[in-house]
């Protein structure tokens, strides 16, 4: 079939692009591989390398205080079950590279977001590349930076971190912009500079809205387990390609269970610490509001 355009050697001119910084830039991403791969070694050596049980009741504990005694039942159990399937040394690999990913892509993800929210031009030209890195499916990218990176873990954490960045910065923009403007003014008029204004008035003030987009940047890097497995991250997302290869169905059941078990875990701890008014902080507070009352009516009797 004959085309009317021209053709467009689009796909010519990227991997020249990617030739050229493989050529003039290898030790840059290799340093940034290197980093990468030694903060996942890291965090996983640690997990890796501590009693099951005592990682359990961590876990417990992180959900019992930011949910409550429910989620902390809930979390005993899940974790049980992932032990209980065998993955749990899989899920503690995955759970090395979600950490990695999810504080790098909220460390670039907030200051972008509060750039975005103090500057209109800065969100005219910021919009567009979020729009762009959300509608953009993972394997595009992900071959160019298989390339720079190359296979493991470090390429899935970077692809990860690129996938999981916009909703991070845009929950960030939109907190600080619904900043009640009398609010700002009034620190202004209070001769508070603008970094005082937003240390101490629309952060604290967006911080439900920097947690939401916290918990989706979480959730998003979990959608990424088994597109890391197939650049060869360990982890569960590996143990899900290999049931497809040898159509195993147990070993894939088992598995795809385990990153809903960490899925529903992760998305009920971190939407608990954006809610003050639930967990056992909660509780807390309001037993002390009752001593407190209880002794002010003593005092007054």
């Amino acid at each position: 079939m004959s085309t009317v355009i021209p053709r467009i050697h689009l796909g010519e001119w990227v991997a020249d692009v990617v030739n050229w910084l493989t050529d003039h830039w290898s030790g840059f991403f290799d340093g940034v591989a290197s980093i990468v791969n030694h903060l996942v070694d890291g965090i996983q050596h640690v997990l890796m390398n501590t009693p099951i049980v005592l990682l359990v009741i961590i876990f417990a504990l992180l959900a019992l205080w930011a949910r409550g005694w429910k989620a902390a039942i809930l979390a005993v159990v899940g974790f049980a079950l992932i032990d209980g399937f065998g993955e749990f040394p899989s899920a503690m690999e995955t759970l090395s590279q979600i950490i990695v990913a999810s504080v790098l892509a909220i460390v670039i993800a907030i200051p972008v977001g509060i750039l975005a929210a103090r500057g209109r031009r800065a969100s005219a030209v910021i919009k567009p590349v979020l729009d762009f890195m959300q509608t953009l499916p993972a394997y595009v990218y992900l071959l160019p930076v298989l390339f720079l990176i190359g296979l493991g873990s470090a390429g899935a954490v970077l692809a990860t971190i690129i996938f999981s960045i916009p909703p991070g910065v845009r929950l960030t923009e939109l907190g600080i912009r619904q900043v009640d403007g009398e609010m700002v003014e009034a620190g202004q008029a209070f001769g508070a500079t603008p970094k005082e204004v937003l240390r101490g008035i629309q952060i604290p003030l967006a911080m439900p809205s920097i947690m939401a987009g916290v918990n989706q940047v979480i959730m998003l890097a979990l959608s990424m387990v088994v597109v890391a497995g197939i650049v060869g991250a360990p982890g569960l997302g590996q143990d899900v390609l290999s049931s497809l290869q040898s159509l195993d169905v147990g070993v894939g059941v088992e598995a795809g269970l385990s990153v809903v078990i960490m899925a529903i875990y992760l998305d009920r701890v971190t939407d608990g610490f954006s809610k003050p008014e639930v967990g056992l902080r909660s509780e807390l507070a309001t037993l002390r509001r009752r001593q407190t009352r209880a002794a002010a009516a003593t005092d007054a009797a």
